[in-house]
């Protein structure tokens, strides 16, 4: 870094003495001469600025940070509503009345380097949820740029109902409810189907063979000039009339309550029962048991229960009939009881009436039971899941 040069010859009383000559040299007197130092240019190399995070601000609420600055922070996951960030930053230049501007890239919503700037501060609003890192550079006069950026990592979290397993969870939902929509269409679709098979069986085997029955009595009267069997044709015409309104009401939406279905019987059995002066006590649900009840189960209980009241008023002589309809649990129980002359129901068994109660308690997953002794009367019992 120095440079001397000695001079040959002695200069007396200048030993130890000290002098610049006019290119600011400076020379020395040494016992041996004259020695001359020749000062190199100082010349500095340009360094990068080095920088600091000094403040963070989320959502206004101010973050601790060193008091000297931090370069490197990491916030982990903030809540979604934590999504403004303001960012205080400072650069350290070396050089005299040096003037640093800055740089800044938030990796996951910026694609390059803002444009250098004075700046020492930046916010960012509403940010979307997603994984984040904050990069602030200085840069110098000479365009040197820091070696080592100043960094904040941070990670703002999705709503919950934006979470993949959220997300899941209601693509889960809506498939089970399109494929339970797919599923009950399906089933309304085989309900009217089996709807409109059980109309034409019933008007087939109900109504058709009443008209049947009519043709041929109205044949034999029409060929004896008899008018006996004029009177079963109106009985039979009465029946058939009966039966087409059961099927017209048991397929009517709007009866599908079970106050419904206790009026059309308690109607029934008023009608029957009066004519033939018995005294009838019926006992049915209130209101507070009112369900809905579907077309089948309206039906066939209807059917049984005209069937067994039926049953009562022409063959048991009787002179009281107690008629128990009720709710107990998941269940409807009805009970026909009479105090008439009984029957044995062994010798009963291949009636058709009997055999046809049977079968329509067996189609609603129920249980019919028939108790019946000479001189004791008759109990039904009908059972049958709701």
């Amino acid at each position: 870094m120095k440079q001397f040069t000695t001079t040959d010859g002695y200069v007396p009383g200048t030993v130890g003495g000290a002098f610049r000559d006019r290119t600011g040299a400076l020379w020395f007197a040494m016992s041996s001469g004259l020695a001359r130092l020749e000062p190199e240019p100082d010349v500095q190399s340009p360094s990068a600025p080095p920088i600091l995070i000094t403040g963070l601000r989320v959502t206004g609420v101010p973050r601790l940070l060193s008091a000297l600055g931090e370069p490197q922070l990491s916030l982990g996951d903030l809540a979604p509503q934590q999504n403004q960030l303001q960012v205080d930053f400072v650069g350290l230049g070396f050089g005299s009345g040096e003037v640093l501007r800055y740089q800044y890239l938030l990796e996951g919503a910026d694609r390059d380097w803002s444009a250098p700037d004075e700046h020492r501060t930046v916010t960012y609003a509403s940010l979307a949820p997603g994984r984040y890192r904050f990069t602030v550079r200085a840069v110098n006069s000479d365009g040197i740029v820091s070696a080592h950026p100043a960094a904040i990592d941070f990670t703002i979290l999705s709503p919950l109902w934006l979470r993949w397993w959220a997300l899941a969870l209601i693509a889960s939902t809506a498939a089970a409810l399109s494929y339970g929509g797919y599923r009950y269409r399906v089933a309304r679709l085989l309900e009217l189907v089996h709807i409109r098979t059980r109309i034409a069986t019933d008007l087939h085997d109900d109504v058709g063979a009443n008209l049947t029955r009519i043709a041929v009595l109205a044949e034999v009267a029409s060929h004896t000039h008899d008018v006996g069997p004029l009177a079963s044709i109106a009985r039979i015409a009465r029946e058939s009339v009966s039966s087409m309104s059961d099927i017209v009401w048991a397929i009517n939406p709007k009866r599908d309550s079970l106050i419904d279905l206790t009026r059309r019987m308690r109607q029934h059995a008023d009608e029957l029962f009066t004519l033939r002066d018995i005294e009838l006590r019926f006992s049915a649900p209130g209101e507070a048991d009112n369900l809905r009840i579907g077309v089948d189960i309206r039906r066939d209980l209807l059917l049984i229960f005209k069937e067994a009241v039926n049953n009562a008023a022409r063959h048991s002589r009787c002179s009281l009939v107690e008629i128990e309809f009720r709710v107990e649990s998941s269940r409807l129980v009805l009970e026909i009881i009479d105090n008439g002359i009984g029957f044995d129901p062994k010798s009963a068994a291949d009636g058709q009436g009997l055999g046809s109660m049977q079968r329509r308690a067996q189609t609603l997953q129920g249980s019919l039971d028939i108790t019946s002794r000479s001189g004791a009367g008759t109990t039904v019992r009908l059972d049958v899941p709701i």
